[in-house]
Protein backbone atom coordinates (compact mmCIF):
# COMPACT_ATOMS: atom_id res chain seq x y z
CA UNK A 1 0.00 0.00 0.00
CA UNK A 2 2.95 2.32 0.66
CA UNK A 3 4.11 1.91 -2.93
CA UNK A 4 0.61 2.57 -4.24
CA UNK A 5 0.23 5.74 -2.20
CA UNK A 6 3.67 6.89 -3.32
CA UNK A 7 2.56 6.66 -6.93
CA UNK A 8 -0.65 8.59 -6.38
CA UNK A 9 0.76 10.98 -3.78
CA UNK A 10 0.42 14.72 -3.89
CA UNK A 11 0.16 16.19 -7.38
CA UNK A 12 1.13 19.75 -6.52
CA UNK A 13 4.74 20.41 -7.57
CA UNK A 14 6.28 23.69 -8.64
CA UNK A 15 9.01 22.74 -11.12
CA UNK A 16 9.29 20.35 -14.04
CA UNK A 17 11.16 17.15 -13.25
CA UNK A 18 10.99 15.50 -16.66
CA UNK A 19 12.34 16.85 -19.90
CA UNK A 20 9.77 17.99 -22.45
CA UNK A 21 12.00 16.99 -25.37
CA UNK A 22 10.39 14.41 -27.64
CA UNK A 23 11.30 11.99 -30.39
CA UNK A 24 7.71 12.12 -31.69
CA UNK A 25 7.65 14.75 -34.40
CA UNK A 26 4.58 16.70 -35.53
CA UNK A 27 2.33 15.63 -32.65
CA UNK A 28 2.78 18.22 -29.92
CA UNK A 29 2.18 21.96 -30.07
CA UNK A 30 5.53 23.65 -30.65
CA UNK A 31 7.03 20.17 -30.83
CA UNK A 32 7.28 20.08 -27.03
CA UNK A 33 5.86 17.15 -25.10
CA UNK A 34 4.19 17.64 -21.71
CA UNK A 35 6.38 18.04 -18.63
CA UNK A 36 5.89 15.60 -15.76
CA UNK A 37 5.71 17.85 -12.70
CA UNK A 38 5.16 15.13 -10.12
CA UNK A 39 8.33 13.09 -9.53
CA UNK A 40 6.24 10.11 -8.43
CA UNK A 41 4.80 9.82 -11.93
CA UNK A 42 8.27 9.66 -13.45
CA UNK A 43 8.95 6.04 -12.51
CA UNK A 44 9.21 3.53 -15.37
CA UNK A 45 8.04 5.95 -18.06
CA UNK A 46 8.66 5.40 -21.76
CA UNK A 47 7.73 7.58 -24.72
CA UNK A 48 6.15 5.74 -27.65
CA UNK A 49 5.77 7.35 -31.08
CA UNK A 50 3.20 6.23 -33.65
CA UNK A 51 2.02 7.43 -37.04
CA UNK A 52 -0.84 9.64 -35.80
CA UNK A 53 -0.35 9.90 -32.04
CA UNK A 54 2.23 9.70 -29.29
CA UNK A 55 2.01 8.60 -25.69
CA UNK A 56 3.93 8.46 -22.44
CA UNK A 57 3.58 5.03 -20.90
CA UNK A 58 3.88 4.21 -17.22
CA UNK A 59 5.15 0.80 -16.23
CA UNK A 60 3.67 1.39 -12.77
CA UNK A 61 0.04 1.92 -13.82
CA UNK A 62 0.52 -0.20 -16.98
CA UNK A 63 -1.34 2.51 -18.88
CA UNK A 64 -0.35 5.69 -20.64
CA UNK A 65 -0.08 8.87 -18.58
CA UNK A 66 -1.31 10.62 -21.72
CA UNK A 67 -1.89 10.07 -25.43
CA UNK A 68 -1.50 13.06 -27.75
CA UNK A 69 -2.75 13.96 -31.24
CA UNK A 70 -2.45 16.83 -33.69
CA UNK A 71 -5.86 16.79 -35.34
CA UNK A 72 -6.48 18.65 -38.60
CA UNK A 73 -9.52 19.18 -40.78
CA UNK A 74 -7.67 17.65 -43.72
CA UNK A 75 -6.58 14.61 -41.74
CA UNK A 76 -10.12 13.88 -40.58
CA UNK A 77 -11.44 13.86 -44.14
CA UNK A 78 -10.05 10.36 -44.54
CA UNK A 79 -11.05 7.55 -42.23
CA UNK A 80 -9.72 4.02 -42.29
CA UNK A 81 -11.89 1.02 -41.42
CA UNK A 82 -11.81 0.17 -37.74
CA UNK A 83 -9.48 -2.78 -37.18
CA UNK A 84 -10.40 -4.01 -33.68
CA UNK A 85 -7.06 -5.84 -33.49
CA UNK A 86 -6.32 -5.22 -29.81
CA UNK A 87 -2.77 -6.26 -28.99
CA UNK A 88 -0.19 -5.88 -26.22
CA UNK A 89 2.60 -3.41 -26.91
CA UNK A 90 5.76 -5.33 -27.83
CA UNK A 91 7.92 -2.24 -27.35
CA UNK A 92 7.33 -2.58 -23.61
CA UNK A 93 8.65 -5.25 -21.24
CA UNK A 94 5.98 -7.77 -20.26
CA UNK A 95 6.33 -6.80 -16.59
CA UNK A 96 5.31 -3.19 -17.35
CA UNK A 97 2.55 -3.58 -19.95
CA UNK A 98 -1.08 -4.65 -19.89
CA UNK A 99 -2.18 -7.88 -21.55
CA UNK A 100 -5.43 -8.99 -23.13
CA UNK A 101 -5.89 -11.34 -20.19
CA UNK A 102 -5.96 -8.37 -17.79
CA UNK A 103 -9.21 -7.18 -19.38
CA UNK A 104 -10.80 -10.64 -19.80
CA UNK A 105 -14.07 -10.86 -17.82
CA UNK A 106 -13.07 -7.69 -15.99
CA UNK A 107 -16.31 -5.78 -16.54
CA UNK A 108 -14.36 -2.89 -18.06
CA UNK A 109 -13.96 -1.76 -21.67
CA UNK A 110 -10.57 -1.42 -23.27
CA UNK A 111 -11.07 2.32 -23.63
CA UNK A 112 -9.07 4.21 -26.26
CA UNK A 113 -7.21 7.37 -25.32
CA UNK A 114 -6.44 8.40 -28.92
CA UNK A 115 -9.59 7.07 -30.63
CA UNK A 116 -9.93 4.80 -33.61
CA UNK A 117 -12.23 7.24 -35.44
CA UNK A 118 -9.39 9.78 -35.61
CA UNK A 119 -7.14 7.40 -37.56
CA UNK A 120 -6.96 7.89 -41.33
CA UNK A 121 -4.77 4.97 -42.46
CA UNK A 122 -4.66 1.21 -42.01
CA UNK A 123 -1.32 1.49 -40.21
CA UNK A 124 -2.65 4.13 -37.80
CA UNK A 125 -5.72 1.97 -37.13
CA UNK A 126 -3.56 -0.97 -36.15
CA UNK A 127 -1.33 1.19 -33.98
CA UNK A 128 -4.18 2.77 -32.03
CA UNK A 129 -5.36 -0.67 -30.88
CA UNK A 130 -2.19 -1.22 -28.88
CA UNK A 131 -3.09 -1.81 -25.25
CA UNK A 132 -0.63 0.98 -24.41
CA UNK A 133 -3.32 3.32 -25.80
CA UNK A 134 -6.04 1.76 -23.60
CA UNK A 135 -7.29 2.21 -20.06
CA UNK A 136 -9.91 0.23 -18.12
CA UNK A 137 -13.05 2.28 -18.75
CA UNK A 138 -16.63 1.96 -17.57
CA UNK A 139 -18.59 0.65 -20.58
CA UNK A 140 -21.48 3.09 -20.28
CA UNK A 141 -19.00 5.96 -20.05
CA UNK A 142 -16.89 4.72 -22.95
CA UNK A 143 -19.81 4.21 -25.30
CA UNK A 144 -21.84 7.17 -24.09
CA UNK A 145 -20.56 10.56 -22.96
CA UNK A 146 -16.95 9.74 -23.81
CA UNK A 147 -17.79 8.72 -27.39
CA UNK A 148 -19.76 11.95 -27.72
CA UNK A 149 -16.83 14.01 -26.42
CA UNK A 150 -14.58 12.33 -29.00
CA UNK A 151 -17.04 13.06 -31.81
CA UNK A 152 -17.56 16.65 -30.69
CA UNK A 153 -13.78 17.16 -30.62
CA UNK A 154 -13.59 16.00 -34.24
CA UNK A 155 -16.34 18.43 -35.22
CA UNK A 156 -14.57 21.24 -33.38
CA UNK A 157 -11.37 20.39 -35.28
CA UNK A 158 -13.22 20.73 -38.57
CA UNK A 159 -14.48 24.18 -37.62
CA UNK A 160 -11.14 25.37 -36.23
CA UNK A 161 -8.96 23.71 -38.91
CA UNK A 162 -6.55 22.20 -36.36
CA UNK A 163 -6.36 21.32 -32.67
CA UNK A 164 -3.77 19.81 -30.37
CA UNK A 165 -5.40 17.21 -28.14
CA UNK A 166 -4.04 15.37 -25.11
CA UNK A 167 -6.13 12.62 -23.54
CA UNK A 168 -5.37 10.83 -20.32
CA UNK A 169 -6.45 9.08 -17.14
CA UNK A 170 -6.40 10.42 -13.59
CA UNK A 171 -5.79 8.18 -10.60
CA UNK A 172 -7.07 10.27 -7.71
CA UNK A 173 -7.56 9.12 -4.13
CA UNK A 174 -6.23 6.39 -1.88
CA UNK A 175 -8.58 3.65 -3.09
CA UNK A 176 -7.72 3.34 -6.78
CA UNK A 177 -8.46 -0.21 -7.98
CA UNK A 178 -6.45 -2.43 -10.32
CA UNK A 179 -7.45 -5.08 -12.87
CA UNK A 180 -6.08 -8.46 -11.76
CA UNK A 181 -3.92 -6.53 -9.31
CA UNK A 182 -1.99 -5.08 -12.24
CA UNK A 183 -3.61 -2.37 -14.40
CA UNK A 184 -4.67 0.80 -12.60
CA UNK A 185 -8.32 1.79 -13.17
CA UNK A 186 -8.70 5.57 -13.69
CA UNK A 187 -11.07 7.44 -11.41
CA UNK A 188 -11.44 10.19 -14.02
CA UNK A 189 -10.67 10.80 -17.70
CA UNK A 190 -9.78 14.04 -19.45
CA UNK A 191 -9.48 15.35 -22.99
CA UNK A 192 -7.43 18.56 -23.10
CA UNK A 193 -7.76 20.76 -26.20
CA UNK A 194 -5.53 23.59 -27.40
CA UNK A 195 -6.56 25.86 -30.27
CA UNK A 196 -3.41 27.41 -31.82
CA UNK A 197 -5.44 29.95 -33.80
CA UNK A 198 -6.66 31.66 -30.62
CA UNK A 199 -4.03 30.51 -28.11
CA UNK A 200 -6.84 29.22 -25.90
CA UNK A 201 -7.59 25.84 -24.43
CA UNK A 202 -9.74 23.85 -22.02
CA UNK A 203 -10.49 20.26 -21.08
CA UNK A 204 -13.46 17.95 -20.80
CA UNK A 205 -13.34 16.03 -17.51
CA UNK A 206 -15.51 13.00 -16.67
CA UNK A 207 -15.71 10.43 -13.90
CA UNK A 208 -14.91 6.90 -15.02
CA UNK A 209 -18.45 5.79 -14.24
CA UNK A 210 -21.89 5.48 -15.80
CA UNK A 211 -23.87 8.60 -16.67
CA UNK A 212 -23.51 11.71 -18.79
CA UNK A 213 -22.02 14.10 -16.25
CA UNK A 214 -18.99 16.08 -17.37
CA UNK A 215 -17.29 19.36 -16.62
CA UNK A 216 -15.14 21.77 -18.61
CA UNK A 217 -12.10 23.03 -16.72
CA UNK A 218 -9.14 25.25 -17.47
CA UNK A 219 -5.79 23.79 -18.50
CA UNK A 220 -4.27 25.25 -15.32
CA UNK A 221 -6.79 23.38 -13.16
CA UNK A 222 -6.16 20.15 -15.06
CA UNK A 223 -2.41 20.53 -14.61
CA UNK A 224 -2.98 20.79 -10.86
CA UNK A 225 -5.04 17.60 -10.90
CA UNK A 226 -2.74 15.61 -13.17
CA UNK A 227 0.72 16.72 -12.05
CA UNK A 228 1.58 17.23 -15.73
CA UNK A 229 2.26 20.46 -17.65
CA UNK A 230 0.23 19.56 -20.71
CA UNK A 231 1.03 22.35 -23.17
CA UNK A 232 4.45 23.79 -22.23
CA UNK A 233 4.30 26.54 -24.87
CA UNK A 234 0.80 27.72 -23.97
CA UNK A 235 0.87 31.01 -22.05
CA UNK A 236 0.24 30.89 -18.32
CA UNK A 237 -2.50 33.49 -18.59
CA UNK A 238 -4.38 31.51 -21.26
CA UNK A 239 -4.17 28.37 -19.14
CA UNK A 240 -6.09 30.04 -16.32
CA UNK A 241 -9.21 30.67 -18.41
CA UNK A 242 -11.14 27.82 -19.97
CA UNK A 243 -12.14 28.41 -23.58
CA UNK A 244 -15.74 27.60 -24.44
CA UNK A 245 -16.09 24.00 -25.55
CA UNK A 246 -19.18 22.63 -27.33
CA UNK A 247 -21.72 20.57 -25.43
CA UNK A 248 -21.02 16.93 -26.37
CA UNK A 249 -23.69 15.92 -28.86
CA UNK A 250 -25.33 12.52 -28.50
CA UNK A 251 -24.58 10.56 -31.63
CA UNK A 252 -27.26 7.90 -31.34
CA UNK A 253 -25.86 4.47 -32.14
CA UNK A 254 -22.52 3.88 -30.44
CA UNK A 255 -22.32 0.24 -31.50
CA UNK A 256 -19.11 0.72 -33.47
CA UNK A 257 -17.46 2.37 -30.51
CA UNK A 258 -18.53 -0.48 -28.25
CA UNK A 259 -16.15 -2.81 -30.05
CA UNK A 260 -13.55 -1.60 -27.55
CA UNK A 261 -15.50 -3.70 -25.05
CA UNK A 262 -13.86 -5.55 -22.27
CA UNK A 263 -12.42 -8.77 -23.65
CA UNK A 264 -11.87 -11.22 -26.47
CA UNK A 265 -14.12 -13.80 -24.81
CA UNK A 266 -17.09 -11.43 -24.96
CA UNK A 267 -16.37 -10.69 -28.63
CA UNK A 268 -16.36 -14.43 -29.37
CA UNK A 269 -19.60 -15.01 -27.45
CA UNK A 270 -21.37 -12.29 -29.43
CA UNK A 271 -20.20 -13.90 -32.69
CA UNK A 272 -21.47 -17.31 -31.58
CA UNK A 273 -24.84 -15.83 -30.55
CA UNK A 274 -25.27 -14.22 -33.97
CA UNK A 275 -24.38 -17.50 -35.69
CA UNK A 276 -26.91 -19.44 -33.62
CA UNK A 277 -29.66 -16.95 -34.42
CA UNK A 278 -28.83 -17.22 -38.12
CA UNK A 279 -28.99 -21.04 -37.95
CA UNK A 280 -32.35 -21.00 -36.10
CA UNK A 281 -33.96 -18.59 -38.58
Amino acid sequence: MKFFNAFIGSLIVTTALFSSSTQCQGIYYGNEAPDILNAKLQTKTKELCYTSFALMHSGVSRTALWSAEHLTREGLQSKSKRSNDFHPEDQLPSSERSELSDYARSGYDRGHLSPSADMSTKVAQHECFTLANMVPQNGDNNRGIWADIEGTTRELTKSKNELYVITGPLFIGSNVQRLKGRVFIPTKMYKAIYDPSSGQGAAYLVNNSAGRDYTVISIADLEQLSGIRLFPKMSASSKKTAMELPVPQERGNHSNHSNSSNNNDDDLLRTIEKLLKWMIH
